[in-house]
């Protein structure tokens, strides 16, 4: 099985207008769907989220003790499903369940004139799921006959979006899970790992590895923390959404300079990077495709691989349980990921922490 990307991310939320209307009036996305009437359940009602190639569903319900309601009660808000889009879901089902996905539910098909959507959903980690996603035909459908289109909902965006893409899905899990974690994505879905990185903040500790698919189009950074060390921002995330869970979805932009000060106008927050990160910035990475007087008025952090440059900011966290945030990324040439700005994301949490605690 080869994967052709990430279809969508499905969020499971409280608060369905709170959280589309955040996600919309900040960060530029825009409704493209609802729930279809008659589809689902009465309880249960999404909504849907496009910006550039992004696609996020946001879902919520009004039953007690359904799927839903029960995730949101265990973890707060949060990324109930990624969703990988593949050739066939029939054979990839069969296929990845034969080597250790867990079923969930097997295939099935919603038709709309010549479009044709077939989806299956298997087991990832913690209780985020995976649902394979194979689109046929032509046609502006999301989901025949369970979500209803926006008129235009089709179309591309005429204005210019501020964020492309879905660059990569950053994932705690507990300590001694990661390798296993690593293996079941190599083994199942057929990423392949690209990074490996012990990261030190202080006195705390955390291991990091990233697996991506054969094209780029899917990647996970995974971390785990350290107990060897005294607990920090990891083993906080674990306690406080209650186990495995994604952490932060990161964006791409064709403009992090133009991005960042729009939805700084729109009163998104960003982290500020750490004392003296700029200092020795140019001599570390060499020239720039952004000015450092750029960078550091707009607080973005810079690094390199051996393929180009990328830029990266990481907003505050408006989760209730501090949980979850959102990164802008753009990227230069730069294939994979740098040195050291996971460790200067993980410094700018710890001084947030520090100032959340004062």
């Amino acid at each position: 099985m080869r994967i052709q990307g990430i279809d969508h991310i499905e969020f499971y939320v409280g608060d369905l207008e709170k959280s589309s209307a955040w996600l919309c009036d900040a960060f530029g996305f825009r409704v493209a769907g609802r729930s279809a009437p008659g589809s689902g359940t009465a309880a249960t009602r999404s909504v849907l989220l496009r910006q550039g190639q992004i696609q996020l569903v946001l879902t919520t319900t009004a039953a007690p003790d359904d799927d839903v309601a029960q995730f949101v009660a265990r973890h707060g808000d949060g990324v109930a499903v990624i969703a990988f889009g593949v050739d066939n879901v029939t054979s990839a089902f069969a296929e990845i369940t034969a080597v250790g996905a867990v079923p969930i539910s097997g295939p099935r098909s919603a038709q709309a004139g010549t479009q044709c959507v077939t989806t299956a959903v298997v087991s990832g980690f913690g209780d985020v799921v995976h649902r394979l996603v194979e689109r046929t035909g032509t046609g502006a459908e999301f989901a025949p006959g369970t979500v209803q289109m926006a008129p235009g909902a089709g179309l591309a965006d005429q204005d210019r979006p501020l964020l492309d893409l879905l660059d990569h899905v950053a994932v705690c899990v507990p300590a001694g899970e990661l390798d296993s974690t690593v293996s079941y994505y190599r083994d199942v879905f057929g990423l392949a790992q690209i990074y490996d990185e012990r990261i030190e903040v202080g006195t705390q500790a955390m291991a990091s590895k990233v697996v991506q698919d054969h094209a780029g189009r899917v990647t996970f950074t995974l971390i785990e923390p350290d107990l060897t060390r005294d607990p920090g921002q990891i083993d906080e995330f674990l306690s406080a959404h209650g186990g495995a869970g994604v952490q932060h979805l990161a964006f791409r932009t064709e403009d992090i300079a133009a991005a960042v000060t729009a939805l700084s106008g729109r009163g998104v927050q960003f982290l500020v990077a750490p004392a003296g990160y700029y200092q020795a910035l140019e001599t570390r990475l060499g020239q720039l495709a952004i000015q450092i007087d750029v960078l550091r008025g707009l607080n973005v952090l810079a690094d390199r691989d051996r393929w180009g440059q990328m830029f990266q900011i990481f907003c505050r966290s408006t989760h209730e349980r501090h949980t979850f945030f959102i990164e802008l990324i753009e990227r230069k040439g730069a294939l994979t990921f740098g040195s050291s700005n996971i460790r200067a994301l993980y410094e700018a949490l710890d001084d947030t922490r520090a100032g959340l605690t004062h």
